[in-house]
């Protein structure tokens, strides 16, 4: 007899326990009992789905901080995966903050005291050469995507070393629950080429390399020969870069993006659900892409993704590229990012028009009058009073972005662009805000979460088996997000499809990016007679399959 599914032999009652994607819990049938050895190991009372999503419900709302919820859930995770994802499933709206942004900021910081059980793969600095190995130790055959960091620039808080894995598990965790990717063809990695957090490494519970991060040639050969590893250990695999400083993820993209199946969600997943945030934008407006001045804060990795995928869908829609770069501005730590300055990174370069200097984001804001300010400096409440009012002042409807995360790092609340603006502003941020009552209406801001790009993304490379990913598939991406805000929807402000509606949003995203591959031709399966179909069939449900 062989697992449902899982292509393996069947166990004893006790080791279905401990394995969470055969686990019920409370959930298995009077005959799965007698035949499985489970007798007297479960309660006798048998649940229902629902009554087990009641039970977690119940328990969910007895812990008293969002913190408390993270550990809960990602116990549940490793004790019973379906019904972890029936869960996140059933309100991704309620859970998508907990097991993600913003809560997985503060369980990365802590994530060496809470830890239960360690998930994913470490590849340590320490055992370079070795690392094709370690790979073969993951007990599933056909990964198809790796999210991987290296702690380095974990969402705004920087630095976390091998704390950094709280990352990859709730990326693919969403992969799963917003656009139905099978969990069991991911794996989360951290390469753990040590810290420069201080704090980290006189921490005792610190389960990372106590060591200077490794840099240079030999941080590149570690890059290479882990990437390699997949393409032999795991040849169907998409890689998706996360949290990688600047310094490391514009190069690394640069590197393996026309040579193996890879994509970096900071950069290329932060500028489409940026684009589609501009395209819903546009929709209220009632204006075009070309017409608009986009002003940045922040000049790293996001906001030079950002701003290059702007470029690509404005020439797509017939402007030159040197006009759509000059609608693309950059105020960094020194000020307007212009021609003059010597001090440059080579990614900023395109950005350096010829201006004077500026010496502040306020400034610049007079000067060149943006239609739209778009925050990924990771300094909170950077758009002050000042900057909003001065973006209303201008600005019949001034579009205001703060895409940095977590809450904590935001450059605004909705709260605070709304009243500022005096309700005009078409505001849309990184982490989750509440509704504003304001002058009588019902304001309903706009979360500019990647989980609107990444996932979806992700089940059309796993349903066309895609060779490589592209800006174009993410530019493809951004229209269709765009597209499902109703007529409504906008009304209220809100420039995203609901949160509630991920899952179907994901697949209509997912079925235009996979038309889009069959296109071009990228896809290593033949075309279908219906590639919605192909999507649909694809989709994982979080449901128990009989054991016996």
């Amino acid at each position: 007899m062989l697992d449902a599914g899982l292509n393996r032999p069947a166990r004893n009652g006790a080791e279905i326990l401990r394995d969470p994607r055969l686990n019920k819990i409370s959930a298995f049938s009077e005959d799965e009992r007698e035949q499985l050895g489970l007798l007297g190991l479960v309660p006798e009372g048998i649940d229902s789905e629902d009554q087990q999503i009641a039970r977690v419900r119940m328990q969910l709302s007895r812990k008293t901080s969002a913190l408390g919820k993270y550990i809960y859930l990602t116990s549940l995770l490793d004790n019973n995966e379906t019904l972890f994802f029936r869960v996140l499933m059933s309100d991704p709206a309620a859970y998508m903050p907990i097991v993600y942004t913003p809560t997985v900021g503060e369980a990365c910081q802590k994530f060496g005291h809470i830890l239960r059980r360690p998930r994913g793969l470490y590849l340590s600095a320490n055992r370079r050469g070795r690392i094709r190995d370690i790979l073969r130790n993951w007990p599933e055959p056909d990964v198809r995507f790796i999210v991987v960091t290296d702690g380095e620039r974990i969402l705004g808080l920087g630095d976390l070393g091998a704390n950094g894995m709280g990352i990859p598990i709730g990326k693919l965790a969403l992969y799963t629950a917003c656009a139905g990717v099978p969990p069991q063809v991911t794996l989360p990695i951290v390469l753990d080429v040590g810290t420069n957090n201080q704090e980290l490494l006189d921490d005792p519970l610190y389960l990372g390399l106590r060591q200077p991060r490794l840099r240079g040639a030999e941080y590149d050969e570690m890059i290479e020969e882990f990437v390699m590893a997949v393409q032999d250990v795991f040849p169907r695999c998409c890689i998706q870069f996360e949290d990688f400083a600047n310094i490391n993820s514009i190069p690394i993209l640069a590197r393996y993006r026309d040579r193996v199946c890879c994509y970096n969600d900071d950069i290329q997943g932060t500028a489409a659900v940026a684009v589609a945030g501009i395209f819903g934008a546009l929709r209220i407006l009632d204006a075009k892409m070309a017409e608009q001045t986009f002003l940045f804060l922040g000049a790293g990795s996001a906001g030079t993704g950002i701003a290059d995928l702007l470029v690509k869908t404005m020439m797509q829609e017939g402007v030159s590229e040197a006009e759509a770069r000059q609608r693309c501005w950059f105020v960094d730590s020194k000020g307007l990012v212009v021609a003059s300055r010597t001090e440059l990174a080579d990614f900023k370069k395109p950005y350096a028009h010829e201006h004077p200097p500026v010496p502040d984001f306020l400034q610049a804001i007079e000067e060149l009058r943006p239609t739209a300010i778009i925050g990924v400096s990771t300094i909170a409440k950077a758009f002050n009073q000042d900057v909003i009012e001065a973006m209303a002042r201008i600005n019949e409807r001034p579009i205001v972005f703060p895409y940095s995360n977590p809450t904590s790092r935001s450059e605004c609340t909705a709260e605070e662009a709304y009243t500022w603006s005096d309700g005009r502003a078409i505001f849309a941020a990184g982490s989750p805000f509440a509704p504003v009552e304001l002058n009588g209406q019902t304001l309903v801001p706009g979360q500019g979460n990647n989980v609107y790009i990444f996932p979806a993304v992700g089940m059309a490379v796993y349903a066309t088996e895609a060779e490589r990913v592209t800006d174009e598939m993410f530019i493809v991406a951004a229209r269709a997000v765009a597209e499902q805000v109703s007529a409504e929807t906008l009304a209220t402000g809100l420039i995203y499809p609901p949160m509630a509606d991920i899952l179907k949003s994901s697949l209509q995203v997912a079925k235009r990016v996979a038309d889009y591959i069959f296109d071009v031709e990228l896809a290593r399966i033949e075309r279908p007679a219906n590639v919605d179909e192909l999507i649909e069939a694809s989709v994982y449900q979080p449901r128990y399959r009989s054991l016996i």
